[in-house]
């Protein structure tokens, strides 16, 4: 069993039925869609994770004209992914913490140019093929989000950013 965390939003925009659609033609099985985030869970009998994300990549754009890059990541590691966080998440709203999900493992030598001291009370920190970002502010707001997500430090990695209602849903839906 496989599940979606992708990019399908902003300024390209797919219908949830659509996808869900295209992912059943695919021949992926219990298709669900979270809100219209770009969120979609399945089951898939078959593949690894980076080829079901490339396959799911070429039909998309196939499909809808336009690239988008897809993570594709099991129950395992999203539950995972929240039982690590660094911060209490339980005593914070769900606007102050965001996880960004990474294609790849990330080292903190990514981040070194990143004056971590300058932003406080902001904070990250590193994960499995994840970045989790304390904004108590909210995400919109900070100025450390703005320097996570320049193109110099994500160079050759998808990352797509969750705030906490969004992580721990997806670990719902995606219990077996």
């Amino acid at each position: 069993m496989f599940r979606l965390p992708s990019n399908v939003g902003g300024r390209r925009k797919v219908p949830m039925a659509d996808l869900r659609t295209l992912m059943e033609e695919l021949g992926l099985r219990a298709v669900r869609t979270h809100l219209q985030s770009g969120q979609a869970v399945f089951a898939a009998g078959r593949g690894e994770e980076e080829a079901l994300a490339a396959e799911l990549t070429r039909a998309i754009e196939k499909r809808f004209g336009f690239a988008v890059d897809v993570i594709v990541r099991d129950h395992a590691y999203l539950r995972a992914v929240a039982e690590a966080c660094p911060f209490p998440a339980a005593e914070l709203e769900a606007k102050q913490l965001h996880v960004t999900y990474f294609s790849a493992p990330v080292d903190a030598g990514r981040f070194a140019q990143i004056d971590r001291a300058a932003h406080l009370p902001e904070e990250f920190r590193l994960g499995d093929r994840a970045l989790y970002l304390y904004a108590p502010h909210g995400l919109g707001r900070s100025r450390l989000a703005e320097q996570l997500s320049r193109p110099r430090v994500n160079r050759g990695l998808i990352a797509t950013t969750r705030n906490w209602n969004t992580v721990a849903a997806l670990v719902e839906l995606t219990r077996g």
